[in-house]
């Protein structure tokens, strides 16, 4: 029997037709069907994810090929994330495991952590204390880690199960000596100090949004999603006690999404300052401690 598929080329032709087929939506990693094909194809047959030219004409084995049709096919059927599916991540040249009990590693601070926070942030070398609020998986409090050398990182959510992939991930990383996760609320499970920087992409997606979801994201936690009428639930309470914890002049740097509407009708009268990231300057916005109510 002639199989109907050969090659990777074959098959990333299918993936593509498939996915568009399907309707999918892309916002975990990939950003159209092409690409989620190739790094799905790739990641299943163990090749280098950033070299998919030199294998397009390569003649696969029956069982490869089955191995490749049954993820193309989970990702269409069951519209679940492919980090879910191949329980990676991938962040600014930085891999992170990922399971069903944390939303899936995105965020612009990423990108805002890769020069430490400059110019708000005056020298990264001197920053000693950084919290993460609303960690997840533990991302951010890594690459956190790796923008300020010398700091110490606190990273708290008040999911159990988020926090053992956070735990998986920082010991990938070596960090136990540098991060420490927290259970619990916010603030709450904290002994009393002062950071210089405190971050967070915390449950921003306003109740409306939260029904028009795509079937993507509502394989994701709920809770680390949804954010309230108005999605700025978890951000007001942030912002309400952040002053009592950052240094005098320390920053908070807060990831909304697409609610900007929503946090300049809530917080219109403090001092915000609006990041500029590859999505614009409307999804991070940064307070300095000295401008956060009392």
């Amino acid at each position: 029997m002639t199989l109907p598929f050969s090659t990777v080329r074959d098959l990333l032709r299918f993936a593509v037709s498939r996915f568009n087929q399907a309707g999918l939506s892309f916002g975990h990693g990939s950003a159209n069907a092409y690409d989620e094909a190739a790094y799905l194809i790739l990641h299943t047959l163990h090749l280098p994810l950033d070299l998919l030219e030199p294998f397009m004409d390569a003649r696969l084995s029956a069982a490869e090929i089955d191995a490749v049709l049954n993820v193309i096919e989970r990702r269409a059927t069951e519209r679940v994330p492919a980090a879910y599916i191949t329980q990676e991540a991938w962040m600014h040249g930085f891999r992170f495991y990922v399971d069903e009990r944390t939303i899936v590693p995105r965020s612009f601070i990423g990108e805002l952590l890769q020069d430490g926070l400059q110019p708000y942030v005056e020298d990264p070398e001197q920053v000693s204390g950084v919290l993460e609020l609303c960690t997840g998986s533990g991302c951010l409090a890594i690459l956190a880690a790796h923008a300020f050398p010398n700091a110490d990182i606190d990273a708290v959510d008040l999911s159990a199960p988020a926090l053992e992939v956070a735990a998986r991930n920082v010991a990938d990383y070596k960090l136990e000596d540098r991060i420490a996760l927290f259970e619990g609320d916010l603030y709450a499970p904290l002994a009393q100090r002062r950071y210089d920087v405190i971050i967070s992409n915390p449950p921003y997606v306003n109740a409306a949004s939260m029904q028009e979801l795509p079937a993507e994201y509502k394989h994701e936690p709920e809770m680390a999603l949804a954010g309230g009428a108005d999605g700025m639930d978890i951000v007001r309470r942030i912002i309400a006690d952040a002053r009592n914890w950052l240094t005098e002049d320390g920053v908070l740097v807060i990831e909304i999404g697409n609610e900007r509407h929503h946090v300049e009708a809530a917080f219109g009268g403090l001092n915000l300052v609006w990041l500029s990231t590859s999505a614009g300057d409307d999804n991070v916005f940064l307070i300095q401690a000295a401008d956060l109510p009392v």
